[in-house]
């Protein structure tokens, strides 16, 4: 096993393990466990140095951890969605991979994709479908492909 699976695994392990609510409640009961004992140890500089440090290097590590596991999960989902527009018939293939297109070039996407939406709506409208008519071929206006777009895009200047 190579170290990049190594880690794959586990910060996979952990990032699960972490994410548990008794995994929190634990975490919270050391922290009432530390608060407890100052008393004991006059709430001295060490006392507060243990926490202070036990913190700080858990923070630093999970970033990595989680941001692995992050990385991991969002190429996972990015592979499925492309296995979907290849397997769809009619689907554009150039949504395969938009995920590395520049910020300019997935804006000019985005743009597109919401002209297209608008031109769908207007034929259902030269159609005579009205929006909300139907459940079947009309669309609810705030389901309407423009709307759906517009929801789904992170930027709000579309």
């Amino acid at each position: 096993m190579s170290i990049r699976d190594g880690f794959s695994r586990f910060s996979h392990a952990i990032a699960h393990l972490t994410g548990k609510p008794l995994t929190f409640v634990a975490a919270c009961a050391l922290i009432v466990l530390w608060a407890v004992t100052g008393p004991l140890f006059g709430f001295s500089e060490t006392w507060q140095l243990v926490v202070n440090t036990a913190t700080t290097i858990i923070t630093f590590l999970m970033v990595f951890v989680l941001q692995n596991s992050q990385n991991r999960d969002g190429e996972a989902v990015q592979a499925k969605l492309d296995e979907l527009i290849y397997a769809l018939r009619g689907a554009d293939n150039k949504f395969v991979q938009a995920e590395k297109l520049s910020d300019d070039e997935l804006h000019e996407m985005r743009r597109k994709l919401l002209e297209q939406c608008d031109r769908a709506e207007a034929e259902l409208t030269r159609r005579g479908k009205k929006v909300g008519e139907d459940g079947r071929a009309g669309l609810m206006p705030q389901n309407s492909p423009r709307n759906f777009a517009r929801r789904m895009s992170p930027s709000t200047n579309l």
